[in-house]
């Protein structure tokens, strides 16, 4: 790993002379583009069946051939990325476990922008993975993708080239299955208080494989679960834009679950007497429930829109879960799912990051330490 990628040189202008002004043109960006690339792929490439990753080796290992010196890691940056590497390796055994592999994976990056500070250039890219589920239980979907975003940092060298030093994540919700665990999650209780309301809170699911079997009936009902999914997935990564969008106030995952239930017959309400009793979307504003991760627990619970489940691979099409990252007793992420397999695997979409088919136990290799909570809608 170390060597991979202290090796990985891309092109960069050589108007970047060590007096010059420090600046960057269409080469340098592309370039940043690139060793992006380079790091986010060896990255995914990590939770490939051993094996399997040679020919996109060989490909990075062309590209970077036929481009000139100019972009590098930094040592602590390699070390970090040796890290993750490891880290990721973790993930891959633990999706093993729980019966789960990818054979095959394409990651891209576009840059999105750059700004230079001084001797410094930040670089704000997309990157989008597609992994290829291996069938092993024989009824997996095809694929699972997300839309990620990251910022990179970059120092100028004297000699004109630069040295990448930094890379995160700037999304909120959970993170990616190609993002390495860095530091295991707290265990802690639940704290006294958490809320003050008189609101029915679901308890915690559990996150055994099998699960006892909990039938639901996805037609001939109130609602329509298939065009539930179908909304999810229509519009996990192309938003849709007759709903405002809440990435920027805290995050978009709540918004669009209810988007979704509300295009598979979920009705609005608009007033109540009950403590977050309302449920709805207008031109001019929403109820916290239509938003918020643990308002909409407390509204779907206590209007009998939702059942909890015992266990998260109950779960089935229109089924939501929410996540507890760190256990503090307040949840912080909604996700609906779009697909179950037939032998009892339920798949997630969601917003934060925009995330299509991830499975549960992608989740739960990557958050082995949070809470679950899974609803019945």
């Amino acid at each position: 790993m170390a060597v991979a990628l202290s090796a990985v040189l891309l092109p960069l202008s050589t108007a970047h002379a060590a007096n010059a002004p420090v600046t960057v043109d269409r080469a340098t960006t592309d370039a940043f583009g690139r060793i992006a690339d380079a790091v986010l792929t060896d990255r995914t490439d990590a939770l490939l069946v051993p094996g399997t990753v040679a020919p996109r080796a060989a490909l990075r290992a062309a590209a970077n051939a036929a481009g000139t010196r100019g972009v590098s890691l930094s040592a602590a940056l390699t070390r970090t990325e040796d890290t993750a590497v490891a880290s990721l390796h973790g993930t891959r055994s633990r999706l093993a476990a729980l019966g789960e592999a990818y054979t095959a994976a394409d990651t891209g990056v576009t840059v999105d922008r750059t700004r230079v500070t001084g001797k410094r250039a930040t670089a704000w890219v997309t990157e989008t993975t597609v992994l290829t589920y291996r069938r092993i239980r024989g009824d997996e979907p095809a694929t699972t993708g997300f839309s990620a975003h990251h910022v990179l940092t970059f120092a100028a060298q004297p000699d004109g080239t630069w040295k990448l030093s930094g890379l995160r994540s700037t999304d909120d919700g959970p993170r990616q299955v190609n993002e390495p665990v860095t530091v295991a999650e707290p265990v802690t209780a639940t704290p006294a208080g958490v809320t003050t309301m008189a609101v029915i809170d679901a308890p915690r699911a559990a996150t055994t494989y099998p699960a006892p079997a909990a039938a639901k009936n996805l037609t001939g009902g109130t609602y329509d679960y298939a065009a539930m999914a179908t909304y999810a997935e229509k519009y996990w990564k192309n938003y849709n834009t007759a709903y405002r969008s809440f990435n920027s106030a805290g995050g978009d995952c709540t918004n669009y679950v209810s988007q979704s239930l509300k295009a598979g017959g979920w009705q609005s309400v608009t007033s109540s007497d009950e403590d977050y009793g309302t449920w709805y979307y207008g031109t001019s504003g929403q109820s916290d429930s239509w938003v918020g991760v643990n308002e909409w627990s407390w509204f779907t619970q206590t209007a009998r829109r939702t059942t909890p489940l015992a266990n998260v691979y109950q779960m089935d099409v229109g089924d939501v879960m929410q996540m507890d990252f760190d256990k503090d007793g307040s949840k912080d992420h909604t996700m609906i799912t779009s697909y179950r397999s037939s032998s009892g695997v339920p798949y997630l979409t969601y917003h934060d990051t925009d995330t299509y088919r991830r499975s549960v136990s992608s989740l739960l290799a990557s958050y082995p330490n949070s809470a679950y909570y899974a609803y019945r809608t």
